[in-house]
């Protein structure tokens, strides 16, 4: 038993709260179960369910159709001295509530990107559901190991020419001007291999060739566009690069003929251990937390996610835009909403932060990923750190 405090190193929170993990998941549950639901799948594979887009998408599936979700996770159990890692711990709540609700949930633990992790799913596929109908592809990492042993790391780079625009240093709370150079070309491959559609195609037709997923089954996988000023770091930069090639492989997957939809789903700014990492990212979402909070159509993943699965994906039909894309991005990129936070870039410094920005509500998101700052959790207790997944132990 210990008391669990903070600890941020870098962009990452190096200890997570178990009692905070699992207070953030019932909430979002709840949030769920108090919405209308539309007819949905019920058989659901996740890849990348621990955290932020991937957990949301799992709840969403299992408490909007009572869908029976597996769920790939690459994460740290306790050693008995230190944390796990928060995505653990929101796994082993959601599998708790989840038995507690008669829903069937079970989670397979290690590299999503390996062959090893593909079969494991695929054999539970086989043993305990015949055939899933829908597979959210949710996976967020900065490095890929492929078949033959190479080592793929992505970058945060522009293409093309350098980039410099405002950022904001977290740690300090100060305004600067930050240059991004730009990618080489064998860095830009490797993104593309890391981030974009590869993988991604690999679990469609290993699912496929093992006859385990439905023929009118529904894939989607999670993309950002933003507005301008962030276009030359992420839509038109390297990451940029590996979510066109993620766009085409959803073309791809559903040409192939087979009665398999592919969308992508281009979601919401928010703060993630991903977005957190970007450069000028982290400012332009601190001052649209402020202005979507304004003006009343603020949400976070699972608010995101529950719009996708019940207004968007399983409605009367998919609403998608002219590229075939489902834009869960349509509240952000409203006019009114990007001329606000166009004429507070345009402004913001060190000395008005406070006036410009909702820094507490991103730097509260940022500590709400690893469980702290829940409201009814008492942080000042002894805490068992020690929690275990139901399916994996």
């Amino acid at each position: 038993m210990t008391v669990i405090k903070p600890k941020v190193r870098g962009f990452i929170c190096t200890t997570a709260h178990p009692d905070g993990c699992k207070a953030s998941v019932k909430s979002q549950i709840n949030y769920i179960k108090s919405r209308p639901h539309a007819n949905g799948p019920k058989k659901v594979l996740v890849i990348g369910a621990s955290m932020g887009y991937g957990l949301a998408s799992r709840i969403a599936a299992a408490y909007s159709f009572n869908a029976a979700t597996i769920g790939v996770i690459f994460d740290k159990p306790s050693n008995g001295s230190k944390c796990a890692s928060s995505g653990w711990y929101n796994t082993a709540a959601f599998e708790e509530f989840a038995a507690e609700d008669g829903l069937y949930a079970k989670t397979v633990n290690g590299d999503a990107y390996s062959k090893e992790i593909k079969d494991k799913v695929i054999e539970i596929i086989k043993q305990d559901l015949g055939k899933v109908d829908a597979v959210i592809y949710s996976l967020a990492a900065p490095r890929r190991t492929t078949a033959d042993g190479t080592v793929y790391s992505s970058v945060l780079k522009t293409v093309g020419k350098p980039y410099t625009n405002k950022t904001i240093d977290l740690k300090t709370n100060t305004v600067h001007d930050i240059t991004v150079e730009p990618a080489s070309e064998p860095e830009i491959e490797a993104t593309v291999k890391v981030m974009g559609g590869e993988d991604w195609q690999d679990w469609i037709n290993a699912l496929k060739a093992a006859d385990v997923i439905e023929d009118n089954a529904v894939t989607v996988a999670y993309s950002y566009i933003g507005p301008e000023m962030t276009h030359a770091i992420y839509a038109d930069g390297s990451i940029g690069k590996a979510k066109d090639h993620l766009f085409e492989t959803a073309k791809n997957i559903t040409a192939a003929d087979d009665g398999i939809k592919a969308y992508i789903s281009v979601n919401k700014a928010l703060v993630t251990q991903s977005s957190a990492a970007i450069p000028i990212v982290p400012l332009y979402i601190s001052i649209l937390y402020k202005v979507m909070k304004e003006n009343g159509v603020h949400e976070g993943c699972i608010e995101q996610m529950y719009r996708l699965f019940n207004e968007k994906l399983y409605g009367d039909k998919v609403i998608t835009d002219e590229e075939c894309r489902i834009r869960l991005d349509d509240l952000e990129m409203q006019e009114n909403i990007q001329t606000a936070v166009a004429a507070f870039w345009n402004q913001i410094a060190t000395d008005n932060l406070a006036d410009c920005t909702d820094l507490d509500g991103y730097n509260s998101d940022f500590y709400k990923l690893f469980g702290f700052g829940i409201d009814g959790v008492d942080y000042d207790a002894d805490t068992d750190i020690q929690r275990t997944i139901p399916s994996l132990s």
